[in-house]
């Protein structure tokens, strides 16, 4: 039988959080086995960390912490020193830092567009120093930020690699960030036909660099908009992967599975 992990999903986000229990009872059923909760800043760094002792079901929780760049705002000067003696008081049950990285969207809405994108790197650089500190890879957000995200990777040279989260680019970007030693997350993008660019993308990718998502309650599937998503759904993304591959599922599934084992050292 085919087994998932769901290796982006915010549980501690109030659509799922509220029914935990329930969320991970439904994914239970459809062999959804584990989920990585990254976390978006010190305001629910502890709230990701308890999730494993609240959840009543065999699915395996796994923490991280980050500082996503859409909550930079009031973020403390001392930061960066507090995500460091979190890490080292919980590295036994961290598997990756994040969620971190660039996003150029909300840069250039900001009031001042090149502070705010200059702050977002300091932030995801200096967290990607931690991360190499730490042995620890990272899951980074990126949107309309590619060549900067790419940049940083280069000249942090991580050694433990990660995820790019929500990966929407072209094969040349793909390239890139595989060459980094990046995994690339395949989410609900790939349901949506109007996405040629990333479904071409993904058609032509070795399996090696494939892991599943779906940043639920966030980006829904087609079908779905306007509902939160649940990470259930994941089931869904791999149809759809599947659906544009040559390889039989059961391959899909047990090469992306070790993909995941392989990057968190499960």
């Amino acid at each position: 039988m085919l087994s998932f992990t769901d290796s982006h999903c915010h549980l501690d986000f109030d659509e799922l959080s509220q029914s935990l229990n329930d969320v991970l009872t439904t994914c239970e059923a459809q062999q959804v086995k584990r989920i990585v909760v990254p976390s978006v800043g010190p305001q629910n760094w502890q709230q990701v960390l308890s999730l494993p002792t609240q959840a009543a079901s065999s699915v395996k929780l796994y923490p991280c912490l980050g500082i996503h760049p859409w909550f930079l705002d009031g973020l403390a000067d001392d930061a960066i020193e507090q995500l460091d003696k979190l890490i080292a008081e919980h590295k036994a049950s961290l598997i990756a830092l994040g969620e971190m990285g660039i996003d150029g969207t909300i840069a250039k809405d900001s009031k001042a567009p090149t502070q705010h994108l200059n702050q977002q790197i300091t932030i995801f650089e200096q967290q990607l120093e931690l991360a190499k500190q730490h042995q620890l890879p990272v899951i980074v957000h990126h949107r309309r930020s590619h060549p900067e995200v790419v940049r940083s990777l280069k000249a942090a040279k991580l050694s433990h690699g990660g995820i790019i989260h929500a990966f929407s680019g072209s094969y040349q970007q793909a390239k890139q960030y595989l060459d980094l030693g990046f995994l690339l997350g395949i989410g609900g993008t790939i349901t949506y036909p109007r996405a040629a660019k990333t479904i071409n993308t993904v058609k032509k990718l070795p399996i090696e660099s494939l892991v599943l998502e779906t940043d639920a309650p966030a980006m829904p599937l087609a079908g779905f908009q306007g509902q939160a998503n649940h990470p259930k759904h994941v089931v869904d993304v791999f149809e759809a992967l599947a659906s544009l591959r040559s390889e039989d599922k059961e391959i899909l599934s047990e090469q992306i599975e070790a993909n995941i084992n392989r990057l968190f050292n499960l």
